[in-house]
C-alpha cells in the first residue's frame, strides 16, 4: 500500500546550478500541491526566494519528511540513505551522476515522475545497510554505516596486507591479498564487481565477502547469510598503512591486531522505483550487456 506523502525533502549536489534550478522547480511544484517542502540546507543556497520551505542539516531533515527527492548520482544517493534510514523515509533519485544504477528518475522525466509517486504509483524496495566497528585494544575505535560496502585496502605501498577472516566467530581462513570487501547485494555491482565478486539480486538477504587480487587464486568471494558477522583481524603490518573505506567516501587507518567487524544494520533503506522498472533492464543498460564490442 503506497505511503501518504506530506512532506518531501529536496536534496541536491552543493554548488551544482543546473540542479539548484530543478530543485526550486520542484519546490515550486510541491508547494502548489499543498505538500511541506524541508530543503538541505547546503542545497538552499541556490534555492532562493521560497519563504515557506524550511531547511535543515543532512544528518537532521530524515525525521521531518515522508519522501526524500534526491538531485545528483549514486555517490549522493550512498550518503544520503545512511542519513536517512533510521527514519523510515521513502527515497527516490533523480539522475545527474554517471551510472545511476541507485538513482532511477532521468532528469527530463522529472516532474512527471514526480507526480506518479505523489499519485501512488511507485514501487518500494528495501535494501540492508551494513554497520561496521573497529575494536582496537577491546575498545571501539571507529563505527560507521554503509550502503554499498566496507573495504580494507592497502596504502601507498605495494605491499600485500595479512589477515584472518572469522564468521560467527568461527575461522575461516588466513589470507594475503591487495584487500578485502564486505560488499551488500547493493554494491555486489560496484568495486566487488570490479573486483571478480557475483553480482547478487538487491533483495537477496546476502553478503559478498571478496578478495582484491589474493596472493593464491584459491582465495575465492564467498556469499554469506546476511545475518552473519564477518571478523577480519589484522596482521602483521609492518611499515605500511592500511585504510578501512566505506562506500569509498569515508577512511579511518587501520593497525596491527585491530579487529573489524561488518554486519547488517538494523534499519534498511526505502528505495522507491517506477513502476515499470526491470532490475535486468538497468544492469543491461548499465553493464552494455549484449552489446557487441
Amino acid at each position: 500500500m503506497a505511503k501518504s506523502i506530506k512532506r518531501v525533502g529536496l536534496i541536491g549536489k552543493y554548488g551544482d546550478q543546473d540542479s539548484s534550478k530543478m530543485l526550486l522547480q520542484l519546490a515550486e511544484y510541491l508547494l502548489n500541491r499543498q505538500i511541506s517542502v524541508v530543503l538541505e540546507d547546503t542545497a538552499a543556497d541556490g534555492v532562493r526566494g521560497l519563504p515557506s520551505v524550511t531547511t535543515l542539516p543532512r544528518e537532521k531533515i530524515g525525521g521531518h519528511i515522508d519522501l526524500a527527492i534526491v538531485m545528483g548520482g549514486d555517490g549522493t544517493m550512498l550518503n544520503v540513505s545512511c542519513h536517512l534510514a533510521e527514519h523510515d523515509v521513502l527515497i527516490v533519485g533523480v539522475n545527474k551522476g554517471r551510472l545511476g544504477f541507485l538513482t532511477d528518475i532521468p532528469p527530463e522525466a522529472m516532474m512527471q515522475e514526480v507526480e506518479r509517486i505523489l499519485e501512488g504509483d511507485y514501487e518500494t524496495e528495501e535494501r540492508f545497510l551494513l554497520s561496521t566497528e573497529v575494536m582496537r585494544a577491546g575498545k571501539i575505535a571507529h563505527s560507521a554505516k554503509a550502503f554499498n560496502d566496507a573495504v580494507i585496502t592497502k596504502g601507498e605501498l605495494a605491499r600485500l596486507i595479512e589477515f584472518e577472516m572469522y564468521l560467527d566467530g568461527e575461522f575461516v581462513h588466513s589470507l594475503r591479498a591487495d584487500g578485502i570487501i564486505v560488499a551488500t547485494p547493493t554494491g555486489s555491482t560496484a568495486y566487488a564487481m570490479s573486483a571478480g565478486g557475483p553480482i547478487l539480486h538487491p533483495t537477496l538477504e546476502a553478503m559478498a565477502i571478496v578478495p582484491i587480487c589474493p596472493h593464491t587464486f584459491s582465495d575465492r568471494p564467498l556469499v554469506v547469510s546476511s545475518d552473519s558477522i564477518v571478523e577480519i583481524v589484522i596482521m602483521e603490518l609492518v611499515g605500511q598503512r592500511v585504510f578501512l573505506t566505506l562506500d569509498g567516501q569515508a577512511g579511518f587507518s587501520l593497525q596491527d591486531q585491530d579487529h573489524i567487524f561488518v554486519r547488517r544494520l538494523e534499519h534498511t533503506v526505502k528505495l522507491i522505483h517506477p513502476t515499470r522498472r526491470n532490475h535486468y533492464e538497468v544492469l543491461r543498460a548499465k553493464l552494455h550487456w549484449g552489446e557487441k564490442l
